[in-house]
């Protein structure tokens, strides 16, 4: 039996107090980090060749079901406000389309053949990465579409919570999170997907700051959206450059970006 579908460690949890419910919880879910942190050489091997490949212009995908689909979508989504990417540098993508993200398909991952097809509406290439995100490591459509990209010569890896899968062999850089038995028996979206949630964000982050997208340790690309932004990116302007508010405003309000203004200024 996979671990992602063992037994709990509790029973009985319909009897239990809310407070050791959640204590429960809340004690599993400090395991997930230290699975992470056991798996950092090959996060790092990953990273390495995607920050390559992007440089040369290729882009970095993602593939998934249920819940892995979903954070691989999210994780995508929040690059281009964050870092100021453009919205084609790194796309999720999950059985079922974008009608899944809300409601579950029925079946849509079951098709080994499907990725693939959903991957070539973006042209993907040997430039590109792509990363197929399953907790159980067995299903079809991640499988097919890792299989199949790497076979054309593209550089593929994988998010998994079990340990020998199918996906991990088909993949070129496995990263396998082993969390142990989810506090509801089989349930995923908890253990699995914290751990996938936490490789995502060090897959995008680490990249996006080898493409130059950080300095310092700040966001200085980051998309202008809301007043929030508007004002953290003024302080930062205030910080850089030591200069006060109203200067800050001016020189972000004619560049557009933290980057802009900073670099303008020091013409």
């Amino acid at each position: 039996m996979s671990t992602t579908e063992s037994s709990s460690l509790y029973d009985n949890l319909e009897k239990m107090p809310m407070s050791e419910l959640l204590s429960g919880i809340n004690n599993e879910d400090k395991k997930v980090a230290y699975a992470v942190e056991e798996v950092i050489p090959q996060i790092e091997k990953l990273v390495k060749g995607i920050v390559t490949r992007m440089k040369q212009g290729g882009r970095l995908f993602y593939i998934g079901a249920g819940t892995s689909g979903r954070l691989g979508i999210v994780d995508a989504s929040e690059c281009p406000p964050t870092y100021g990417v453009p919205p084609d540098w790194v796309i999720g993508i999950m059985a079922g389309g974008d009608e899944a993200i809300r409601k579950s398909k029925e079946f849509a991952e079951d098709d080994p053949e499907r990725a693939w097809k959903d991957l070539q509406e973006y042209n993907i290439n040997e430039k590109d990465t792509l990363v197929g995100i399953a907790a159980s490591g067995t299903t079809p459509y991640v499988i097919g579409g890792v299989k199949i990209a790497r076979e054309n010569g593209i550089l593929t890896g994988c998010i998994t919570c079990n340990l020998e899968t199918p996906l991990a062999a088909a993949a070129e850089v496995p990263i396998e999170v082993v969390v142990g038995p989810e506090f509801v028996t089989g349930s995923t979206r908890m253990k699995a997907g914290t751990a996938q949630k936490l490789v995502l964000n060090m897959i995008s982050t680490a990249t996006m700051i080898g493409l130059g997208r950080v300095k310092g340790n700040r966001m200085v690309d980051m998309q202008l959206s809301n007043n929030k932004l508007v004002d953290r990116g003024e302080r930062m302007i205030m910080d850089e450059l030591a200069i006060d508010r109203e200067q800050a405003k001016q020189l972000l309000e004619e560049h557009g970006s933290v980057r802009k203004a900073v670099e303008a200024y020091r013409k």
